[in-house]
């Protein structure tokens, strides 16, 4: 194997489910949630469940430096922050020792905590603004001087983490930070991974964060025809079933440390998995439909396999986005019965998202970092409140229990709006050749 292949010496994980990857490992195998009622009897259904972290705090020894900003760090900020730090010490790696121009840090983004900030609302009401006349501009500036923070904009940019994150580890390579939902996670993990491939890099750090719990984004993920309208509460979310009718938010973090093969062998390092093959494509599709056409997400199948030089039926299984959309859910499951050329029985499919409900970009790190820690372990996890094939797609095997698997291999898949489609192939424990 070349010894310049992106390798996964560190990972780490925070959502509702748990506040570790070994922690939200565990909580897999009980078959748990972290999908909970959040309140709001008023609210509709689709308003009421989320899979919500509560405890942002940041890593115990966060530099001063760092803490003194600490009202600058968004909540999905120090979820990332959490999350990297979790990955960095599971790797072993002396960060500092590695020059800062040969760090690279990529990071996908979404954090909707600032969405419906309640403190405008609250100055708002105290300058007395209606909605059928004019405000007094007088008033309201008045009273937004002392409700307001001044600093919410800051907090609110989308590159926050990436401010903070290379000053904690003094990044100073090749960066970027995607803002959008999934697959701009998958996508940011792409970009990592060939700054390592490439050799524009000797680490490379790649971290997906999200903040889709406040009512004011759940607002607008409903009004875009997203979410499930949990007529059965938090069991509602269920991909790939017949009954499914949209996903259930979350809040959470990934995040995951790349090196080349040879020096992470080099150090003794534990390698998780290699990245073997990627591949991003999108039809230029509906903005407001989840998920490209059927032959786009074949396409990206085929050409992540393809690049890794793995064939389908050597895969341990596949990870879909699995998002419980109507329309994205049967795309995937047409494009799967494409790739497997009418061998629908070939292989299973996991939909790891109801464990800790959908978290965007950060959803496309955590599988990946999940499915390597379940082939690691020999099992296929299962796809929690499946029961009832979709019409047509009978054949194809959505694990309902866990399962022992032999193969090391997994591709993993997310689809985002507009026609975004991504795919990626690892492989656990690489041979020593």
């Amino acid at each position: 194997m070349n010894d310049r292949v992106p390798a996964i010496t560190g990972m780490g994980v925070i959502s509702s489910l748990a506040s570790s990857l070994e922690g939200h490992w565990q909580r897999v195998l009980q078959r748990a949630t972290g999908i909970r009622e959040l309140g709001g009897e008023d609210l509709p259904r689709a308003l009421r469940y989320a899979g919500r972290v509560n405890d942002d705090a940041l890593p115990p020894d966060t530099p001063a430096d760092v803490l003194k900003q600490g009202r600058l760090i968004s909540p999905g900020s120090r979820l990332g922050l959490r999350a990297v730090d979790e990955a960095v010490r599971a790797s072993g790696l002396e960060v500092s020792k590695i020059a800062p121009e040969r760090k690279a840090l990529y990071i996908g983004a979404a954090d909707y905590s600032k969405a419906g900030y309640r403190d405008f609302y609250a100055a708002f009401r105290e300058a007395g603004v209606v909605a059928d006349r004019a405000p007094d501009a007088e008033r309201v500036n008045r009273a937004t001087l002392h409700a307001v923070d001044p600093f919410f904009l800051l907090e609110g940019l989308t590159n926050n983490l990436v401010a903070f994150a290379s000053r904690r580890y003094q990044l100073q390579g090749p960066n970027t930070t995607l803002a959008s939902h999934s697959p701009c996670g998958a996508q940011a993990l792409e970009l990592a991974a060939r700054s390592v491939l490439q050799q524009q890099a000797d680490v490379a750090i790649v971290i997906g964060s999200c903040v889709w719990s406040p009512f004011v984004s759940l607002f607008d993920l409903d009004a875009l025809g997203l979410l499930s309208q949990c007529r059965e509460g938090a069991s509602s979310f269920r991909p790939f079933d017949a009954r499914r009718d949209g996903f259930i938010a979350g809040d959470g973090a990934a995040a995951l440390v790349l090196e080349p093969l040879g020096q992470a062998r080099a150090r003794n390092a534990p390698v998780h998995g290699c990245i073997q093959g990627l591949a991003s494509f999108t039809d230029g599709g509906d903005t407001a439909s989840l998920g490209g056409s059927v032959e786009t997400v074949r396409r990206a199948l085929t050409t992540a396999l393809d690049e890794a030089g793995i064939r389908p039926k050597e895969l341990a299984f596949i990870s879909p986005h699995g998002s419980g959309t109507r329309k994205g859910d049967r795309v995937e499951l047409s494009a799967i019965a494409e790739l497997l050329n009418g061998d629908r029985a070939l292989l299973p499919i996991s939909g790891m998202k109801p464990y800790t409900g959908h978290m965007g970009a950060a959803s496309d790190i955590a599988e990946i970092a999940l499915a390597l820690t379940a082939v690691k372990n020999g099992l296929v996890p299962a796809t929690p409140n499946f029961r009832t094939p979709d019409v047509g797609f009978e054949e194809i095997e959505v694990v309902t229990e866990h399962r022992r698997v032999a193969a090391r291999h997994v591709l993993s898949m997310s689809q985002g709006l507009g026609g975004q489609s991504m795919a990626i192939v690892v492989s656990a424990e690489p041979d020593a050749s």
